[in-house]
């Protein structure tokens, strides 16, 4: 039997970069699509819980079995896992290819990589693949060609001792590739500002603005990878836990 691959992403089963994912899957699995129904970037890890959740059949990509969700990308996954696929194996999940940058702090904030961190948790061996570039009219063919060279070994060979990868592709046309690193997420951190308008009722809102910058000078970094024509390889976890900090923080112990 072949693999069976869950293909999600954040920016809504119509953009042009899941189809880029999903033609490049199908060429190494059984494809199963659960997507967003619409743009959902910047939802992180939210789940619905105050409203129904829907999911729709849909006949968008030639011979595959194709569902939109009326909820976020995380839970898209958890109606692929717990809905559609209850009694087989879902053997990776594949979110993306994301329209813009998920390296360093990003990940924290993406919706690509909080679908494919759910999938993780739930022991599914998961990849986030995005491209630096925002428009809908992007060439995905470098990132096809390394999102398949991906997707094939992690299939052969397991990812070790994680159950999930952020990939990014730079913007770049392939020759100008040099190859792939898998390195760490960099440290960074967003400049933000509220901008403010009225709107035309005269009531007052705020368009959310940023800057990103990089706080962190190693080589070993995604966003050096990235900067230096490298497709970056990150290998993430959902825990948490400051390890480094525990023992240093044993005057917080105490017993009643």
């Amino acid at each position: 039997m072949k693999p069976l691959i869950l293909v999600t992403n954040d920016d809504g089963i119509g953009a042009p970069g899941i189809k880029a994912l999903i033609d490049t899957a199908r060429q190494f699995g059984d494809v199963l699509v659960v997507a967003p129904d619409s743009p959902q970037s910047g939802q992180g890890h939210a789940i619905t819980l105050e409203h129904p959740l829907r999911l729709y059949k849909v006949e968008l990509f030639e011979g595959i079995e194709s569902y939109e969700c009326s909820g976020t990308p995380v839970d898209c996954v958890k109606m692929a896992k717990h809905v559609l696929v209850k009694d087989r194996k879902i053997d990776l999940c594949v979110s993306g290819i994301n329209h813009g940058s998920n390296s360093s702090i990003n990940i924290i904030y993406s919706g690509t990589m909080s679908a494919a961190m759910e999938a993780s948790i739930e022991k599914i061996p998961s990849i986030g693949f995005s491209l630096l570039n925002y428009r809908m009219d992007a060439d995905f063919s470098a990132a096809q060609l390394y999102a398949g060279q991906i997707i094939e070994s992690v299939l052969e060979k397991g990812l070790q001792d994680t159950l999930l990868l952020n990939v990014n592709i730079p913007n770049l046309p392939l020759e100008s590739i040099k190859g792939t690193k898998v390195c760490r997420q960099a440290e960074g951190h967003w400049a933000e500002e509220f901008i403010p308008n009225v709107d035309p009722s005269g009531r007052p809102y705020y368009w959310l603005s940023g800057r990103f910058t990089c706080e962190d000078q190693g080589e070993d970094t995604d966003i050096w990878a990235l900067e230096h024509g490298y497709v970056s390889i990150v290998p993430s976890m959902h825990d948490l836990t400051a390890h480094k900090a525990i023992p240093k923080l044993s005057h917080l112990n105490y017993n009643r």
